[in-house]
């Protein structure tokens, strides 16, 4: 029924277009026939909200991968820069949080390992809906960020590196072999910043899977039961990016062979000090807007990735 609705868009967007296009050609004619320069207006519109609608399916074009349509699993992972380090994961959280906001997607932390003094040192969170996966598998990779460092009584200039890994949500169709032997499962309270809302129940779950040494946690609901499904959801997930790594040999792969979290290996650099800009050195884009960056304003990298990568 997804797919059938998605092919039923498909068509309508395409029936649309074309009725605008013979919109548009009767009002040239009309303009013409008549000498009518009153229409001119009116066509620019036109054609100027039509140009948009083709860049717009065409720009959907380019997300045809496999997963491409499926909802993105995202972690990320604090590096080299102590406390800068973690607090600069909580501001990546939020940039990613706000351009799924500004997309109509839906976010659900599903992990979350907060700093010893700020910030966050590990979260995992699912961004909902159609093609998240799509637009954000480009950003998996090292986060550079060049900052005055505010836990720094000195005011000095730190550099601070966070990782973030993309890989879609796997729905249940998707079949992945799991064997129960090969699963360690434990349990464990919640953590949080304290308060009220922190769990007094084991209610949090972290499952490792022995064979390929990849763990995955999940203690968002105060449900137990609730956890495991999500946690074996994301594995099942990791497991299939595992195995699909594993067959393309051009591909760095992400659990074993990923790199260090640190210098050398960033895919993009935001720089707030001695001047602003963020550039993604795989595709050469630059932007001086940092704090519109920051604000969830990442299209221009993943437009220049997906150009780049199709």
């Amino acid at each position: 029924m997804e797919k059938l609705s998605r092919v039923e868009s498909d068509i309508k967007n395409h029936r649309e277009l074309k009725e605008k296009e013979s919109e548009i050609e009767t009002l040239i004619e009309l303009a013409e026939e008549e000498d009518a320069p009153e229409l001119e207006k009116e066509i620019k519109k036109l054609i100027k909200d039509l140009s948009r609608r083709i860049e717009k399916i065409s720009f959907h074009l380019k997300l045809s991968g496999e997963h491409d349509i499926n909802s993105a699993i995202i972690t990320l992972t604090a590096g080299a820069g102590g406390t800068e380090a973690c607090d600069w994961v909580d501001m990546l959280t939020r940039m990613y949080r706000m351009w799924a906001s500004n997309n109509d997607y839906k976010t659900e932390v599903v992990e979350l390992v907060p700093g010893d003094e700020a910030g966050i040192k590990r979260i995992t969170f699912i961004i909902s809906g159609e093609y998240a996966y799509g637009y954000l598998k480009g950003e998996s990779g090292v986060h550079r960020l060049v900052r005055v460092s505010p836990f720094d009584s000195s005011s000095r200039r730190h550099t601070s590196f966070a990782a973030c890994d993309v890989i879609p949500k796997i729905e249940k169709e998707i079949e992945v072999e799991i064997n129960e032997n090969d699963l360690r499962i434990d349990t464990y309270r919640a953590s949080g910043h304290g308060g009220q809302h922190v769990n007094k129940t084991d209610s949090a779950v972290r499952i490792t899977h022995n064979p390929t040494g990849i763990v995955v946690q999940c203690q968002e609901s105060p449900s137990q039961h609730t956890n495991k499904k999500t946690a074996m959801q994301i594995l099942r997930a990791r497991l299939y990016e595992y195995e699909r790594d594993k067959q393309r040999e051009a591909t760095q792969r992400r659990y074993d062979e990923k790199g260090e979290i640190g210098w050398g290996n960033q895919i993009r650099s935001y720089v707030f000090m001695p001047y602003q800009m963020v550039r993604d050195h795989r595709t050469g884009v630059k932007v001086s807007n940092v704090d519109a960056v920051m604000s969830g304003e990442i299209h221009p990298f993943i437009e220049a990735y997906l150009e780049k990568h199709v």
